[in-house]
């Protein structure tokens, strides 16, 4: 790739391979790997991919498909291919780069107990790079790459400020295990627990929570999940709460046992106070159940230089290739010191799907947002008009024997209107229960009446409480670390946080918003399904939404353009 001003690395060399390298840790467990490299003499600078996965099919030789996980094998399809996430090393290494692809301590057939993201994986990530500086055929600059979890693990990684690591290629990447994919608003997604363990090549894993907690506690605390009504009806969990040591069921089980933000999740938290080399961050819209909050949550906390890229509703094809020429003008720049353009170019793209075009930002959220409420009204109307007075409340039934919901939806819009930002639903509501879980989705409405999801947001009800410190209006902050128990008939505020959309609504559809306390998306695809299968409320209730002067529930959008005068309620063309 080049231009008339800057141009990338040339495909000039041969591949050399090097097969079951291993690496020695300090403790003295050995990590797999395998090294591509320029078949020439010299040094160059070397790449890193870093994984948990099954370690032959990252670099293998195979024809990409879409991407496809759990709707996939549900469906009968052939094994979901989802983890091949290392990229072609073939091409780096013609380019002049050795590109190490290492598997995790206690995964493929690396040594040791797998982690999951804490202590010692990152260290042994910081050994490998610094293992990789000191090879011949290194000239000491380390940059890492790869999306998901090869991804996921590179902030940990940079976290520890290895002395050789001097970028990160890290796009599709969840941030915080709790909030992005374990615990959505506070409500289990067990699908994705399960999914996520099943998928990983581990072999070896030791349940944290008895090394820290002892048996004694360990079991009685799985006595009590094992009375969780919520979590008895789904099999799967009840046989890994009989058989924590298990297989894989340690990992499951130290899930289930940690339901509230703290120590065990605090470890798989990024701590971007210490991150100081440049990073390459990103996502896709589709992906607002996993990897599209940790970029937004990245682009905000790290302070190095920094580019990210969110791109359309469809995730990349595994095994992965797509983003070969992105990321070699990011190395080029940070590892070879070649002026590639690329820091040149404005700093945000975001794909704009019904456009589909790219716009790009100097910075996030655009700072045209204008965040407009649309009130809940009687009759399913979602308006900007404040209520009337004597307006009242709405009310739906939840239980294992229906699932009842709500749903409000504006006039036809009168001109094309982009949402492109964090949305928040501010409800105000009660329940006959003492516990009550929020499943939103907002979806646009064609005139020919088809819907379509654009995000979703959730929220465990007893999981209310917001850190005014941490919050925004845009975007409240929940800690997720002491539930509070609803009361019966009370009426409470619940600002639920809306995973941030970017669409083009088109003059004359609607925006629609539907509110239930269980999945309400039927999946249709992979991105759906990862953003599903969560825990469903086995206690009957009746649930009210209050929509008057009083509780002015309403749906705050983030409107980058159009709806100047606002909606009109009989569509904004009487007489066209």
């Amino acid at each position: 790739m080049f231009s008339k001003t800057w141009r990338t690395s040339e495909r000039r060399f041969g591949v050399r391979v090097e097969r079951d390298v291993n690496i020695p840790m300090s403790d003295g467990v050995e990590l797999n790997s395998e090294v591509f490299r320029p078949d020439s003499p010299g040094t160059f600078p070397a790449i890193l991919g870093y994984h948990p996965f099954e370690p032959s099919p990252q670099t293998a030789p195979i024809m990409p498909r879409s991407f496809a996980t759990i709707a996939g094998r549900h469906a009968g399809l052939e094994k979901g291919n989802g983890p091949l996430e290392a990229g072609d090393p073939f091409f780096f290494a013609r380019r002049g780069y050795a590109h190490v692809v290492a598997s995790i301590r206690g995964t493929g057939t690396s040594g040791g107990k797998y982690p999951f993201l804490a202590p010692p994986e990152p260290q042994d990530g910081s050994e490998v790079i610094e293992w990789i500086a000191s090879r011949p055929w290194c000239d000491g600059n380390v940059g890492m790459f790869g999306v998901s979890y090869f991804a996921w693990i590179q902030f940990f990684v940079a976290a520890l400020n290895p002395p050789h690591l001097k970028c990160l290629f890290a796009p599709w990447a969840a941030t915080d295990q709790y909030r992005d994919s374990i615990y959505h608003g506070g409500i289990l997604g067990y699908n994705w627990v399960l999914s996520l363990v099943r998928t990983m090549n581990i072999h070896s894993y030791e349940s944290e929570c008895l090394r820290e907690w002892g048996d004694a506690k360990r079991r009685e605390i799985i006595a009590h999940a094992l009375h969780d009504a919520d979590l008895k009806a789904y099999p799967e969990l009840v046989r890994c709460l009989q058989h924590p040591d298990e297989g894989l069921n340690a990992l499951v089980v130290d899930m289930l046992l940690n339901p509230v933000d703290g120590p065990f999740w605090e470890k798989r938290m990024v701590n971007y106070e210490t991150i100081n080399v440049p990073a390459y961050v990103g996502a896709d819209w589709a992906m607002y159940g996993l990897h599209l909050p940790g970029a937004f949550r990245s682009w905000e906390n790290l302070k190095s230089p920094k580019k990210m890229i969110i791109g359309p509703p469809a995730y990349l094809d595994r095994p992965l290739y797509q983003l070969q020429y992105e990321s070699l003008r990011w190395f080029d720049y940070w590892l070879k010191g070649m002026e590639t353009g690329i820091m040149a170019e404005p700093p945000i793209r975001l794909f704009q799907t019904s456009g589909r075009r790219w716009r790009n930002a100097e910075e996030w959220p655009l700072p045209e947002t204008k965040w407009t409420p649309f009130y809940l009204h009687e009759n399913g109307l979602l308006w900007e008009r404040e209520h009337f007075p004597g307006e009242g409340s709405s009310s739906f039934s939840d239980s294992p024997w229906g699932r009842g919901c709500l749903e409000f939806c504006t006039p036809r819009l009168v001109e094309d209107t982009e949402l492109l930002g964090p949305a928040v639903l501010n409800l105000y509501a009660s329940t006959s229960d003492d516990e009550v879980l929020w499943f939103v989705s907002l979806r646009e409405l064609d005139q020919s009446g088809h819907e379509r999801v654009l995000t979703r947001g959730w929220l465990r009800g007893t999981h209310r409480a917001v850190d005014p410190r941490r919050s925004k209006p845009w975007e409240p902050f929940h800690p997720h670390t002491k539930p509070e128990r609803l009361v019966p008939g009370e009426i409470c505020e619940f600002s639920i946080p809306i995973v941030p959309v970017g669409e083009l609504i088109r003059a004359g559809h609607r925006i629609k918003l539907r509110i239930s306390c269980s999945d309400d998306v039927q999946p249709a695809h992979s991105f759906e399904a990862i953003a599903g299968g969560h825990v469903r409320r086995q206690s009957p209730s009746r649930i009210t939404v209050f929509h008057n002067a009083d509780h002015p529930s309403n749906l705050l959008l983030p409107i980058t353009m159009g709806n100047i005068i606002g909606t009109y309620i009989e569509g904004g063309s009487p007489y066209l």
